[in-house]
């Protein structure tokens, strides 16, 4: 096959564009550029858009022997992930950039031109699994290594784009593809993961929303109420500041009565409030999601579990599709903190069937 292999100039897609033409893959190796100036983003190792990382793949490039080119996709990526980043925060709501990355980027606009051009497939280096299913489909599983584990950011891609792709590390543990880049000569056998939020160069959401939104956010401060009383408890300098469950940041000027912390339980852009209360006003059981997108056959309904952050756990669930694009999911374990906003990634075992957007929570009145 014919195999674009994306490099971000990190030790895992180094290794999967290694193991892709070891496989026999006539493989060319392209690298991202996705900022408008790649000096304001993150340096060093902590994300995956400077001129270092593009050097790093370019190497990575050159030990394996591939042809390797960049491509500019910077107006596309700040179109689709990050002013939908700035408009979901402005709306009170909580996005995850890398899985909206993953939906209109790496496995859209890469994969369409990549298929245009006459590739086969687009190789990654995202821990997840493809298998064959019974029913002729390609099945998205968990990776071996539960630690790396990424199918929950690539739980957005439909059955076409999962049969383009290539995921060569899902069977592999990281210790085990750290040492294997080091064995083929490798220099970032050992360059740290990337993490956080590529675009957001000092890891201050805040203060970069601040600044990115200017006039265009939905308001520049706000009270900080009391969820029961009512009581104005502080004040803020912009709802966008804030997400469901937060307890850092709030600056109230004096403890609870009863001495326990505040979380965040609401957020209102319209009127700048920011509702606050104690942990168990967290607590859901019901999630309603939008925007569904399935990797394979659309259920009906099924009992699994959902996993509702990057890093989270999963959670038993029982899921109904309500429409094509929208669901009612049933938590047969309370969660905290689910913002409207994140992702709900649906799995049947450890396969992943798809996903939806937040759009509400809700609780029972077993929980209230």
């Amino acid at each position: 096959m014919r195999v674009l292999a994306a490099m971000s100039g990190g030790v895992d897609s180094a290794v999967a564009a290694a193991r892709a033409a070891e496989s026999g893959h006539d493989v060319t190796g392209i690298h991202l550029a996705l900022s408008r100036n790649p000096k304001s983003y993150r340096s060093g190792a902590r994300g995956c858009c400077t001129i270092e990382d593009s050097n790093d793949a370019r190497r990575a490039a050159d030990v394996i022997g591939i042809p390797f080119y960049v491509w500019d996709l910077s107006e596309r990526f700040h179109e689709d992930v990050v002013e939908d980043f700035m408009a979901e925060y402005a709306a009170g709501r909580t996005p995850n950039p890398c899985l909206r990355c993953n939906e209109k980027i790496k496995f859209a606009a890469v994969l369409d031109r990549a298929l245009d051009l006459g590739f086969d497939a687009v190789a990654t280096g995202h821990y997840a699994q493809l298998r064959a299913g019974d029913d002729g489909l390609i099945e998205m599983h968990r990776a071996v290594d539960m630690a790396k584990d990424q199918s929950y950011v690539l739980g957005v891609l439909t059955q076409e784009q999962l049969a383009h792709s290539l995921f060569p590390l899902g069977d592999s543990r990281k210790p085990d593809v750290r040492a294997e880049a080091e064995r083929r000569g490798l220099l970032v056998a050992d360059k740290p993961d990337s993490h956080d939020i590529c675009f957001v160069a000092d890891g201050d959401n805040a203060g970069w929303l601040r600044e990115k939104l200017g006039g265009q956010a939905p308001n520049h401060g706000g009270e900080i109420v009391d969820h029961v009383s009512g009581e104005v408890l502080g004040r803020h300098d912009g709802t966008y500041a804030f997400t469901i469950g937060q307890r850092k940041g709030l600056r109230i000027g004096r403890p609870a009565p009863d001495g326990r912390p505040r979380f965040v339980l609401d957020i209102e852009p319209v009127s700048g409030t920011v509702t606050v209360g104690p942990r168990e006003e967290l607590r859901v059981d019901r999630i309603s999601g939008i925007k569904a997108r399935w990797c394979g056959t659309v259920p009906e309904s099924l009992e699994g579990t959902v996993q509702l952050r990057a890093h989270g756990n999963e959670h038993r669930a029982r899921v109904r599709v309500t429409a094509p694009s929208t669901v009612e999911v049933v938590l047969l374990e309370p969660a905290s903190g689910i913002a409207p906003g994140q992702a709900a990634v649906i799995y049947d075992g450890t396969r992943v069937v798809g996903s939806a957007t937040i759009a509400a929570t809700d609780r029972t009145e077993a929980l209230r």
